[in-house]
């Protein structure tokens, strides 16, 4: 057996999020996500993130239910999505509800700009 060593170098890069929003599309309809591993701080989180970088939609979930639980944060709303045994059972993945709620939202905003 060959022991070896692995070594990891990491660098900082910037957020993107605030170019995006402010500079390169202003009128866009713009998500982001935000994960956690207490969720007694992922609301406040994701609502500064809201403020912060003034888009419109935060997906927020949880390490340890990641598979199967998110809360769609907006200014205005806390919306969540849970998977039941029985989708779990059929296969159903959470991004499929995450999916379905973002469209509904598309389309909502670009209706409301219209």
């Amino acid at each position: 057996m060959i022991n070896a060593v692995v070594e990891i170098t990491m660098k900082m890069v910037p957020k993107m999020l605030s170019p995006l929003v402010k500079d390169w599309a202003p009128k866009a309809f713009i998500v982001s996500f935000k994960l956690e591993t207490d969720p007694d701080i992922i609301i406040s989180r994701a609502r500064n993130a809201l403020e912060v970088y003034q888009h419109q939609v935060v997906v927020a979930n949880i390490l340890e239910s990641i598979k199967s639980f998110v809360i769609i944060v907006t200014k205005d709303s806390e919306t969540k999505l849970l998977l039941s045994e029985e989708e779990v059972a059929k296969g159903m993945v959470i991004e499929e509800k995450i999916v379905d709620d973002l469209r509904s939202r598309h389309t909502a905003f670009i209706c409301d700009k219209n």
